[in-house]
């Protein structure tokens, strides 16, 4: 693994935004960076991504298994006790999930390590997917890179046959949902359902404000269209504190992600994990805070509320000092505590970290953040990556 410069197209945010990628750019500044990209070697690809990732997916089965019906679990977890049965119900009708991201920290020199898995609402997917294949066939073309090079990515063709896999046994309409106001999350459902259309679905799209509650129970779009299967980018923590929760389990409704994602998209999977598999080679020492056995931890340790998206809320600490933190609203239910990973990738004052995406539970595919500082938030630029020949 190592981080090349390369001279980036001269034309390249017309070239990103003739794909639909229109957040290219954020608050000014560029988070498609294609100033340099990351290689890797096919070995380090398979056996310290690709198969640590399945692993990693199969332990966390496992975990829901242990503690789906542990209520001591759910509420360390702190799962909304209400919400309890919805959950349970899910995973024992065997609801299907779509798709999945596992960050990792990996530097080429070791076992890839867990530092969150985002299983429930992750972004990052369309440049994932489309944007940084059709970079490589440019940088290809162009001389940038050498011919015969490859890209750990067969997302694009993974999603399509998962919502194709949907559609049995018979034909259904699919909602796709997102909150209004966010250019990311509406670019990243836009992509799903163009996948979803391609895969021959019925498919519409909506917004969350839009989303109401007919008087059968049923949830319906702002025009009053019942929703059969719903994927909505919007945590199941978020939908658990709406006014409408208490009709989640009672609408008839079939949600993508199911809602025993609700467990995985936890920071606390990370100490669950530790205690059924401690010194597991992919894993992080972690423990709740509050926990005797945080002690044991190193002196430079990551504090991570149970609910955190893009990095909010969590600090880098040393012997009690603190070395980086990024703001947020989260923390109330709680906190982690989990070991520093020493082997995330450092190169030019850039840390990056690898993102491990998993379709239908599949690794297939791969995504490079960066950042000035070790702690990846919603601004860390996204660089493209290939495989040398």
């Amino acid at each position: 693994m190592r981080r090349v410069v390369l001279e980036a197209r001269a034309d390249w945010q017309a070239q990103v935004e003739r794909l639909g990628f229109a957040f290219h750019t954020i608050d000014g500044a560029t988070y498609w960076d294609e100033g340099a990209a990351y290689a890797f070697t096919l070995e380090e690809i398979e056996r310290d991504i690709e198969a640590p990732t399945e692993a990693i997916e199969q332990l966390c089965f496992a975990f829901i298994e242990k503690a789906i019906d542990d209520d001591a679990v759910l509420t360390r977890l702190a799962i909304p006790e209400a919400q309890w049965a919805f959950i349970r119900e899910s995973w024992q009708r065997g609801e299907r999930n779509l798709y999945g991201r596992l960050d990792l920290a990996y530097d080429g020199r070791g076992p890839a390590k867990l530092l969150e898995y985002n299983a429930d609402t992750p972004t990052a997917l369309f440049e994932s997917s489309v944007v940084q294949w059709d970079w490589l066939e440019q940088a290809m073309a162009n001389g940038t890179l050498p011919a015969g090079c490859d890209q750990f990515n067969s997302l694009h063709e993974r999603l399509i046959a998962a919502f194709a896999g949907l559609r049995a046994p018979s034909p259904y309409r699919l909602h796709l949902a997102c909150v209004q106001e966010s250019a990311e999350d509406k670019g990243t459902v836009d992509y799903l359902l163009d996948c979803a259309k391609q895969a021959g679905l019925d498919a519409r799209f909506t917004f969350i404000e839009e989303i109401g509650l007919l008087t059968d129970g049923r949830f319906c779009d702002g025009s009053n269209v019942p929703i059969e299967t719903l994927f909505k980018l919007y945590p199941w923590e978020w939908l658990f504190r709406e006014r409408y929760a208490s009709a989640l389990a009672g609408s008839r409704c079939q949600f993508i992600e199911p809602p025993w994602k609700a467990l995985l998209s936890n920071k606390g999977l990370l100490a669950c994990l530790w205690e059924m598999e401690p010194g597991h080679p992919n894993l992080l020492p972690a423990f709740f805070e509050g926990d005797p056995h945080c002690e044991s931890l190193s002196p430079r340790r990551v504090r991570k509320p149970l609910y955190s998206r893009e990095g909010a809320n969590i600090t880098l600490l040393e012997r009690g000092k603190v070395l980086d933190s990024d703001d947020g609203p989260y923390g109330a239910e709680g906190f982690i505590l989990q070991d520093a990973a020493t082997n995330v990738f450092q190169s030019d004052g850039n840390y990056a970290v690898i993102g491990s995406w998993l379709v239908a539970s599949q690794a297939c595919g791969l995504c490079v953040r960066e950042d000035a500082t070790p702690i990846t938030k919603n601004t860390s630029r996204f660089l493209p990556h290939y495989i040398e020949p």
